[in-house]
């Protein structure tokens, strides 16, 4: 049967090279849509690290803890509050809002098990590592780790043990304590023996687990793109095609004059790596410096693939062992956002600094120089870049144009959740 596939494939695209179909898509053209294409994405990896992921038990557990507001400090954020299923699993707010105001956006979750590094600046290497950063963040939920184990084992006990065994007793122990926190949190957690210090972890980091555990299944859906392509491979006449003129006029900009496929390709539309596009910093006088400052935090992390607390095998751990320590291109540069659903979630860029598509599009065309670090797009404005990218030059219709086409990759219904 798949051979058979490949041969239907292959005797579409010659008929498509011959003009088999009205919009006159090229071979080569042909190939690079098909790889867009959200059928094309591979099954969901799987994360040595976490060895419970694919548990129901804690499936079902972590998506009680994503919408606990007991996870808050106030008793009033849950991980839900950020990641709200009805908005792509982010807020539609510039930067995030918890306990505090953060700095950065909360990025959607939908096809984030695909990612081998999370956060805008990858100082993550898994999901469930992810999943504990805010939860000890003074800006988002604001807890401490010995809070949350105490909250386990009063409300969750059953669950957490069906899944990860015994947990250890607590109730000896203070309310409060954690290596993060206010002052009095972090003496209390340093007056607690190395024992007791890495059971509470175990219990924070298994935490993590089953909410990535529930988090892996959030998925995009198809959309008006994914049709059109199967009427392309398919060499349908044009009154089959799920997109008007000017939709197709931005599909073939992308894939082409435009260049946003070098970085927004696969089903996905983001190729996971990291980019200085110029974006201005939110406080001129601070400016991010994203992913370089970053790489030493997801080596020293704790809760990475080669720390203590991981399921995984060192040698399954090769993201991180061999991570690039040092690369002037990543100072400044920031995560490459998947598109799917894109035209469902402004504000854009890393910290929400821009409103629209329309003026994303107009960003890219005028390709500003970076505050930090150096923009892929100034020097493509000024020559070929070290990437090989020539310069962007759009007219404003043809933004537009591309804008149109971006609306295309909205899914019904667009992301798949079920609160408790």
């Amino acid at each position: 049967m798949r051979m058979l596939a490949w041969i239907a494939l292959a005797l579409s695209a010659s008929a498509l090279a011959m003009g088999g179909h009205p919009d006159g898509w090229t071979r080569d053209e042909v190939a690079v849509l098909v790889s867009l294409r959200w059928s094309q994405l591979p099954p969901l990896p799987k994360d040595p690290s976490n060895a419970v992921e694919d548990s129901p038990a804690a499936v079902d557990l972590g998506r009680r803890l994503f919408f606990d507001t007991r996870l808050g400090r106030d008793q009033a954020v849950a991980c839900a509050s950020c990641h709200d299923p009805a908005r792509q699993f982010q807020d539609g707010r510039p930067v995030g809002q918890g306990v505090g105001t953060g700095t950065r956006r909360a990025m959607p979750l939908a096809g984030a098990a695909y990612s081998p590094w999370l956060f805008w600046d990858g100082r993550k290497d898994s999901l469930w590592s992810q999943a504990l950063g805010p939860l000890e963040d003074s800006a988002e939920h604001g807890g401490n780790r010995l809070r949350f184990a105490h909250l386990i084992a009063n409300h969750y006990a059953k669950d957490y043990e069906r899944v990860f065994g015994p947990l250890p007793a607590l109730g000896h122990l203070p309310p409060d304590a954690g290596p993060k926190g206010s002052d009095p949190e972090k003496a209390a957690w340093r007056a607690l023996d190395e024992a007791t210090r890495e059971k509470v972890s175990r219990v924070f980091a298994n935490m993590g687990k089953a909410i990535a555990a529930y988090e892996k299944g959030l998925r995009h859906h198809e959309s008006r793109m994914d049709r059109y392509v199967e009427s392309v491979v398919g060499a349908r006449a044009a009154g089959a095609n799920p997109l008007d003129a000017q939709e197709v006029r931005g599909l073939r900009l992308f894939i082409g004059k435009g260049q946003c496929i070098d970085c927004h390709n696969g089903p996905l539309l983001t190729d996971q790596h990291f980019h200085n596009t110029g974006v201005p910093p939110r406080d001129p006088s601070r400016p991010d410096r994203g992913r370089a400052a970053a790489l030493a935090q997801v080596a020293q992390d704790e809760f990475n693939c080669l720390g203590r607390f991981s399921d995984a095998k060192p040698e399954q751990c090769g993201e991180l062992r061999f991570m690039v320590a040092q690369d002037e291109s990543l100072e400044g540069a920031f995560k490459t956002p998947g598109l799917r659903d894109v035209a469902l979630r402004p504000p854009y860029m890393h910290a929400g600094q821009i409103a629209s598509l329309e003026d994303v599009l107009r960003h890219y065309a005028q390709a500003p120089h970076a505050a930090v670090g150096h923009s892929e797009l100034s020097h493509a404005h000024g020559e070929a870049s070290r990437a090989g990218r020539k310069p962007i030059q759009l007219s404003e219709a043809e933004q537009r144009d591309v804008v149109a086409f971006l609306k295309t990759l909205s899914g019904t219904p667009p992301v798949k959740a079920a609160p408790p």
